[in-house]
């Protein structure tokens, strides 16, 4: 889903997207991503969008452009992988923060949430 009132470039939501989908696992190694053309009629942008989230992938080591061939998923290796989480739950924490400053939540509180997080196991 893209938005045109969020104040993040078009290109820039694509490229999340795709790089979310890569670390999760749901696009896999050496997988083909739509091609430049049939992404930015299917969400209805320029191919100029498609091209610069593309090639910004590219260069950040998520997929591999062949020319002639198409856009390739390649494996993230874990420093990339390390330093996207960082960034994720960085924004997270933000959120978490100014969330916590209008109900006026003391900082032991949040420190004591994030500590049953950390020992909670997922169900």
């Amino acid at each position: 889903m893209l938005s045109s009132t969020s104040g993040t470039p078009i290109y820039a939501q694509i490229e999340r997207q795709i790089s979310a989908a890569i670390l999760r696992g749901d696009l896999a190694e050496g997988e083909a991503l739509p091609s430049i053309r049939t992404l930015a009629r299917d969400l209805r942008v320029s191919v100029i969008t498609t091209t610069r989230a593309y090639s910004d992938l590219a260069n950040d080591g998520f997929v591999t452009n062949v020319p002639g061939r198409g856009s390739f998923v390649r494996r993230p290796d874990a420093a990339l992988v390390r330093h996207q989480m960082e960034a994720e739950i960085d924004g997270l924490f933000a959120e978490a923060a100014r969330l916590a400053l209008l109900a006026e939540i003391p900082s032991a509180d949040l420190h004591a949430r994030l500590t049953t997080a950390l020992t909670t196991p997922e169900e």
